[in-house]
């Protein structure tokens, strides 16, 4: 089970290049669920991501609730599989920043999102999400806004 908090960016945080990096490229084979290969550096994996029930409940409405299976792949395959994805590929170097007893994953787009931010952070419960207290440098929580999953945005590009 994956929860988390999805957050809009109001600042870069100090000395950015000092954190772990990756470069991700991810494509979507289906959005409901969904289904995605991705490449993480030198990494190629298919994901299965569903959102179990109904997450309109007061106390869960603002975290992203999801099952989550990964499963590694070759690179033959993952090129394979992603000729058939639908949309744009997302494109973006995502740092990993020690947050107190967290891991802020701040995610910087590229190519048809160039230039936007996005920062996630994952709990172990819902409690300790509920309880969270994000840094000054974020912005808007936008958990609850399908619009800033990475599924949508390469699905919606496509069609504005």
């Amino acid at each position: 089970m994956e929860i988390e908090k999805k957050y809009l960016v109001n600042r870069m945080p100090e000395k950015l290049e000092q954190y772990d990096r990756w470069e991700i490229e991810q494509c979507y084979l289906c959005a409901h669920p969904v289904i995605r290969v991705r490449r993480k550096n030198d990494q190629y994996l298919l994901t299965y991501k569903n959102r179990p029930g109904s997450q309109s409940s007061e106390e869960t409405s603002s975290l992203c609730i999801s099952q989550e299976v990964e499963v590694p792949l070759t690179r033959e395959a993952y090129e394979h599989l992603k000729k058939k994805a639908d949309g744009i590929c997302i494109i973006k170097t995502r740092y990993r920043i020690p947050y107190r007893d967290h891991v802020i994953e701040l995610d910087l787009f590229h190519g048809s999102y160039d230039g936007f931010c996005l920062a996630e952070v994952e709990f172990g419960s819902v409690q300790e999400g509920m309880d969270f207290t994000p840094p000054e440098w974020f912005g808007r929580d936008v958990s609850g806004d399908y619009h800033y999953t990475n599924s949508y945005m390469a699905l919606e590009t496509v069609r504005s």
